[in-house]
């Protein structure tokens, strides 16, 4: 026992500057392994700093533009001709309408699709791949061509633009998002859970509805949420579709204000009350997709603990 003992701390005593000599030492291999480590760790500290400045730069530039017009009157008035004290009420509230329509529409069927996705793969293994290429397509499309699909689809067969119609758009926009979410985070499901629950006698889909998407639910969520801060943003589409309205408007089936719609037509102008009103709108949607990031964030850490 003694002999093994001393064996043992011989070996170890002789690799240790083996060790330390191939990490640490002169040669110029050892040179060079250590100079390239350097510049590599170099270059992502000042990518992680050049990204940082052009973030805090940005919220900078829009915070004290746009802080000037965070006022009662912004909240309370709809959008007026120039020199009028106008505000932004309609197109706030029209962007609510419309996003909220677009996450209730879009959701269900992005969460239905993932979750054929992910818990039917037995079935036709070309279909699903087809389904899933398609969902990526949708994932990766321009914009603008989904606002040209409704327009097409929607606007010219009823003669008129149309919240209605922007909602469609955006939750064209919604849907992948939840589709890859939802399966991811439904593959994250160990396989153990449902051979339990079916074991037990539990028929397929209250497997999917009670185990399944009960431990995923955080996941999902977190990605609905996602969509919802990528449309929140869009203009491209609404220019299209729901078109704006400078009066009040909550009927999904007149055209509708919106806030991303707002600003472009604002940040052109020649008038100086709609280019800080457009600033003051710009800080909103920034601040309203700020704080969406940081809940998905804060739900992840939450649910890493």
């Amino acid at each position: 026992m003694a002999d093994r003992q001393n064996v043992t701390q011989a070996v170890a005593m002789s690799a240790t500057p083996c060790t330390s000599g191939r990490w640490q030492g002169n040669s110029l291999s050892d040179m060079r392994r250590r100079m390239v480590d350097r510049v590599a760790t170099g270059l992502c500290w000042a990518a992680t700093v050049l990204v940082l400045l052009m973030l805090f730069s940005i919220l900078f530039v829009l915070v004290r533009n746009g802080v000037g017009g965070l006022r009662w009157i912004t909240f309370v008035h709809v959008t007026l001709p120039p020199g009028q004290g106008g505000g932004l009420a309609n197109a706030i509230m029209g962007s609510l309408i419309q996003t909220g329509l677009a996450v209730l529409i879009g959701a269900p069927v992005g969460l239905l699709v993932g979750i054929y996705l992910a818990e039917f793969t037995a079935t036709d293994g070309r279909f699903i791949n087809l389904v899933r290429f398609i969902s990526d397509l949708l994932l990766s499309a321009p914009s603008i061509l989904v606002g040209l699909f409704i327009y097409m689809i929607v606007v010219v067969p009823t003669g008129h633009f149309s919240g209605m119609a922007g909602a469609l758009a955006l939750s064209m926009l919604v849907v992948p998002v939840v589709v890859r979410t939802t399966e991811d985070m439904l593959r994250l499901v160990p396989l153990s859970m449902r051979e339990a629950a079916i074991a037990l006698g539990a028929p397929r889909w209250r497997v999917i509805l009670f185990v399944c998407l009960r431990a995923a639910r955080d996941g999902v969520a977190t990605g609905i949420l996602l969509a919802l801060a990528r449309v929140s943003g869009e203009t491209a589409p609404l220019l299209f579709t729901s078109l704006g309205n400078m009066n009040w408007s909550v009927s999904p089936a007149a055209p509708m204000a919106s806030l991303p719609v707002t600003i472009y037509q604002y940040a052109g102008a020649a008038y100086e009350d709609w280019t800080a009103l457009a600033w003051t709108g710009a800080l909103l949607i920034t601040a309203g997709i700020l704080m969406i990031n940081i809940t998905v964030r804060l739900g992840l850490g939450r649910n890493r603990k």
